[in-house]
């Protein structure tokens, strides 16, 4: 089992309640804490970015004292079915294969597009070496591309470096991840067209836990109704679609 860290301070929101079905006082929401702007580990050592900042307001919206704890990419699911923490709230795209093994909240984001990033634009996507994620959308995108070898890497930094080391001619990953790197970084760019995979993107829960998730989505929907979920994604992810 990946290591689990719990974050310096845990997130205290309004009194708390103690759920039914036996969470007790305190909801522990997992998040990678890898892949900006979604979520982030700070310069103070926890966890920040869009899903903190959206995962804090939903909590208060809920009554629930929440606290949140970082977990490896490829063991978030797993940890989640055994009880580690009780939601995934890590830039987690809606797909039917995760729906079979934990249940979805109603989505935060709308689909957000993906983009191929390399080192020059004369790549031949067609016959390239991807690097993406382990256990994402993007990698099993990249497994069907004819032609295509997709190689596999834990972190989302892992990916940027293997293109940037030669080990991969490109990188396929959420555009709002990629686009300020090819930005900031002379050396890659944006190549090809926007690839639209996924369902957007909701807090996974267990299959069990049929109230929280009901708690969730009422919060969710009271920030769509009110404005503050565009808000929120207009701040984080300016390039990204509104509800």
């Amino acid at each position: 089992m990946k290591k689990l860290i719990l974050t310096t301070t845990a997130l205290a929101l309004s009194v708390g309640i103690a759920l039914a079905d036996g969470h007790g006082d305190t909801i522990r929401m997992g998040t990678e804490g890898a892949y900006p702007p979604y979520n982030f580990i700070n310069d103070a050592g926890e966890v920040d970015g869009f899903e903190r900042e959206l995962g804090d307001e939903l909590c208060k919206r809920a009554e629930l004292t929440c606290e949140w704890v970082t977990n490896e990419w490829d063991s978030i699911i797993p940890n989640l079915v055994s009880g580690n923490y009780d939601t995934i709230m890590a830039g987690m795209s809606i797909t039917d294969e995760r729906d079979e093994v934990i249940d979805f909240t109603d989505p935060y984001t709308q689909p957000d597009p993906s983009v191929f990033v390399a080192a020059s634009a004369d790549v031949d996507l067609s016959s390239a070496i991807i690097a993406a994620q382990t256990g994402t959308i993007q990698a099993s995108h990249a497994a069907s591309m004819e032609g295509a070898t997709v190689v596999e890497f834990a972190t989302p930094e892992e990916t940027v470096a293997a293109v940037k080391g030669g080990e991969a001619d490109a990188v396929l990953a959420d555009k709002a991840f990629l686009q300020p790197i090819a930005d900031e970084d002379g050396d890659l760019e944006i190549v090809g067209e926007d690839v639209l995979i996924g369902g957007g993107i909701g807090l996974g829960v267990r299959e069990s836990d049929g109230e929280l998730k009901e708690k969730f989505n009422a919060a969710i929907q009271s920030m769509k109704a009110d404005g503050t979920l565009n808000e929120l994604i207009k701040k984080h992810l300016p390039d990204s679609a509104i509800f």
